[in-house]
């Protein structure tokens, strides 16, 4: 029966889907019979839950039908801004932490060249990342680098008050004028915050710097096709319309009107509340594409944050094979039996390369000799994928034709809806955060920051007695 379950799913999606394909049929075999298909009308009910706006944390649903949202006009204004910012910049500095720059640094990463840092034109600034830590050296770097150039500066905190991001704003703002000046600074710097509040939506209107807003109704984590995710993607180059484009699609084909034989994400967020019901407490997402490193993390926060709560929720972790499975690949065949991947597999490649014979063959690789390095990487990914199975680790393979703009709209949400339906099943509010809070209020204390005073005693008081 599980067989036929997945069979016929996995048909029905390669039938109805351009681009994407998802089997379960490797994570059903470990499953009771019809695990997956007892979950539909809890899927339904999920489904309903969200797109009533009646799930807990139902002001946080605006990005369930974002991408349908997004109008040509909004997305040209966003490419003139960042048209803008490539002609003025030979730097980008994007700030944020979290959800504030996970998406698009995942997008940047997944289809920029890979040595783009490297190979840049002219034309083409050098998007980095910062405001997601604390390391003294790394913003030294940072500013050291800056030092002589002509940078801009993107800066994304709904409140601005954000300890990472605060910090590095000031630290780069401060920089930026001492090179250019207030007025010219004013034109290289951009706030993507609160529509009315904030300390950033304060300093934006006092400054007169230009402006988008983050929606009121989009957490961060969801945040990627909102500004927060859009300008600095644009910035880099990258075709915005196609991203949307892509989300679109999979927003279609993930509608509540979907049966859920056809829904891969409806499909998906069963199948791993089935395996977390059957005691397998770690999903893996799997990728052989190093592009998509990044695309992990952003993956990570979305269901970590997401599900980790009340004292439930799957573990997200990821790996970047090949590379990892000769860190971790004697862990994933043969350690504990609580782990599940989801393999996210590319299969065409933007580029062609060749292998070369030797005629030394010292490295008995001549049997290779005319092969695509893809082919390798395939054979690779499918023989792990069944020495894994072997081990009792259950699969579900996700197929993208290609890492282009289309297809990653598609991942983004898609991964997106699925996390929705599955926190519903998980039972748990599936957009908020409150175990975030924790380590802010201890390192406030730990700082005196003025009206922590209490805290500051009694963290005092507690260290000491330790």
């Amino acid at each position: 029966e599980n067989g036929l379950i997945a069979s016929t799913i996995t048909q029905t999606i390669y039938q109805h889907m351009k681009n994407i394909s998802l089997d379960i049929t490797k994570a059903q075999q470990f499953l009771p019979a019809g695990a997956v298909m007892a979950l539909k009308e809890q899927v339904a009910n999920a489904q309903k839950g969200l797109e009533d706006g009646t799930v807990p944390g139902n002001d946080f649903l605006g990005w369930l039908h974002l991408p349908s949202s997004i109008t040509a006009e909004f997305l040209a204004e966003v490419k003139a801004v960042a048209a803008d910012l490539r002609s003025k910049a030979e730097v980008i500095v994007v700030a944020g932490i979290g959800g504030s720059y996970l998406g698009a640094k995942a997008v940047i990463e997944g289809l920029q060249n890979s040595f783009a840092w490297l190979v840049k034109d002219e034309k083409t600034p050098a998007v980095v990342f910062a405001g997601n830590n604390i390391g003294e050296d790394y913003l030294s770097e940072l500013t050291e680098y800056l030092k002589g150039k002509t940078f801009a500066i993107i800066n994304i905190s709904k409140s601005g008050t954000t300890t990472e991001t605060a910090l590095t704003f000031r630290l780069l703002k401060t920089q930026l004028e001492a090179q250019v000046g207030k007025e010219a600074a004013r034109g290289l710097i951009v706030a993507v915050t609160d529509a009315k509040k904030g300390a950033a939506r304060t300093c934006a209107d006092k400054e007169g710097y230009r402006s988008f807003i983050i929606p009121d109704n989009v957490g961060g984590r969801f945040s990627v096709l909102t500004p927060v995710g859009l300008l600095p993607i644009a910035c880099a180059g990258i075709d915005i319309e196609q991203l949307v484009a892509g989300a679109v699609a999979m927003e279609k084909q993930c509608g509540i009107d979907v049966p859920f034989e056809e829904n891969p994400a409806a499909i998906y967020a069963a199948t791993r509340n089935a395996l977390y019901q059957n005691g397998k407490k770690i999903e893996i997402l799997i990728n052989y594409q190093p592009k998509l490193h990044f695309y992990a993390e952003w993956w990570k926060q979305l269901y970590g944050e997401s599900e980790g709560k009340d004292g439930k929720g799957i573990f997200p972790a990821s790996c970047d094979f090949t590379t990892d499975l000769h860190s971790m690949g004697q862990w994933i065949q043969d350690g504990e039996r609580t782990i599940f991947e989801t393999c996210i597999s590319v299969e065409n490649p933007e580029r062609s390369l060749l292998f070369p014979h030797d005629e030394e063959n010292l490295d008995g690789l001549n049997f290779l000799a005319g092969k695509r390095i893809d082919e390798v990487n395939k054979n690779a990914e499918l023989g792990t994928r069944l020495a894994h199975v072997d081990g009792g680790v259950p699969n579900i393979l996700i197929s993208i034709e290609r890492l282009d703009a289309y297809n990653f709209g598609q991942l983004i949400y898609f991964f997106e809806i699925a996390c929705g339906i599955s926190g519903q099943l998980l039972g748990v509010n599936a957009f908020n955060q409150p175990g975030v809070e924790a380590y802010k209020k201890n390192m406030f204390a730990l700082l005196e920051k003025p009206g922590y005073e209490a805290e500051t005693a009694a963290i005092k008081a507690r260290l000491a007695a330790e």
